[in-house]
């Protein structure tokens, strides 16, 4: 969805969890074996701060892994930087099915159960972005033209 909104506005995107991986030269699976939940966030603070950086002078969407906002530091270095954040929204039910083909790379998507459990303690959180798009059953064009109007970006 974050690409489809970049082409919409002409903006670079960029996925913080790529950003991470490249950075570590591992993807995030073998980074949370490695230094667990605890050393994978530090690294992902450390991405975002560089990322709200990289975003002074280039506009960009920048996508978040779900655990990012959580993060009390990443939500306060969020609001100093004044950068919207966008809640993209759907029934724990689609969501789970779209992060079925990434299982292997998820290291928090162990079983539905535990899936709906998590994404319940995080919605509270969520709620807090800036801007809430509902996504059920929209096509990906529909949804970046939604985000963009709702932050008044003009397409």
């Amino acid at each position: 969805m974050g690409q489809a909104l970049s082409q919409c506005l002409g903006w670079r995107f960029e996925d913080l969890d790529q950003r991470i991986e490249a950075s570590q030269g591992r993807s995030i699976a073998e980074i949370f074996r490695q230094f667990g939940e605890t050393g994978f966030r530090r690294l992902e603070h450390a991405a975002l701060r560089s990322l709200l950086t990289d975003l002074r002078t280039t506009p960009t969407v920048a996508a978040l892994g779900g655990g990012a906002w959580v993060q009390p530091a990443n939500r306060a270095l969020l609001a100093a930087s004044a950068v919207p954040a966008v809640f993209l929204d759907a029934p724990v039910t689609e969501l789970w099915q779209r992060c079925l083909p990434e299982r292997e790379q998820r290291p928090l998507l162990r079983d539905e159960k535990e899936f709906r459990q998590l994404y319940e303690a995080r919605r509270p959180r969520y709620l807090e972005a800036s801007l809430r798009v509902e996504t059920q059953g929209k096509a990906v064009g529909v949804i970046a033209a939604e985000v963009a109007s709702g932050l008044h970006l003009g397409v």
